[in-house]
């Protein structure tokens, strides 16, 4: 009885309602390609790849988790005072990753600099909290956190990916563009590590993806 019990409540962890939460904003409810949130950090950090998957996982690692504390103590929240009890949690999650960075990966928070903090003012997690978890139960409120988390990384890392190649004609810091493009003439477009290519490149992603689904356009 008890086996069969577990394996209900495992089913019903993981139903297709729940895989959703994951699964939607990496694609028709992405925040930052349908809601146009979250747009300020990608702007500056997108310049090379390494710094931006860690501000990739920083975001995770927040959201994730604000989620859930916001929602084990919604029923206890004045109404008056839910914001700024939201932000005082976002701004705990927000130090913890910040020491944790300072303490293992020192240079890419030097490269990050106040942009880690800034995580605090990301709208897709004030958003995510005041209209998913304040009313939902800690593991949905969970996976919300990771998939909108996860739809915001794609995002970063991909305009990451096509600045860090075409402007510095490297990835992680390895040069991949092979030499002998540069011997017969190959440049670096040095305009795509400037701050104003991120801004157009994210256009070209939310393009793309408004382009190739017409109908998110009125939905969103």
């Amino acid at each position: 009885m008890s086996e069969t019990v577990n394996k209900t409540q495992k089913e019903e962890l993981f139903s297709a309602k729940y895989r959703k939460l994951l699964t939607n904003p990496m694609g028709k409810d992405n925040p930052v390609t349908i809601q146009v949130l979250g747009i300020c950090s990608i702007l500056a950090v997108t310049v090379q790849l390494r710094p931006s998957l860690v501000m990739a996982l920083s975001v995770v690692v927040v959201m994730a988790f604000s989620n859930v504390v916001i929602s084990l103590i919604r029923n206890t929240i004045p109404q008056r005072i839910r914001i700024i009890v939201q932000l005082a949690v976002i701004a705990t999650m927000v130090i913890l990753v910040d020491q944790v960075l300072k303490a293992y990966m020192y240079d890419v928070s030097r490269q990050l600099s106040v942009f880690v903090g800034l995580i605090i003012t990301n709208c897709i997690i004030m958003g995510r909290l005041e209209a998913f978890a304040m009313t939902n139960k800690p593991w949905p409120s969970f996976l919300d956190g990771i998939g909108n988390a996860a739809g915001y990384a794609a995002i970063l890392l991909g305009v990451a990916f096509f600045r860090e190649l075409l402007g510095s004609g490297t990835l992680f810091g390895i040069q991949v563009v092979p030499q002998f493009l540069y011997d017969i003439g190959y440049r670096n477009n040095g305009f795509m590590i400037l701050p104003p290519m991120a801004l157009i490149t994210v256009g070209i992603f939310i393009w793309v993806q408004r382009h190739r689904n017409p109908d998110l356009v009125d939905a969103s």
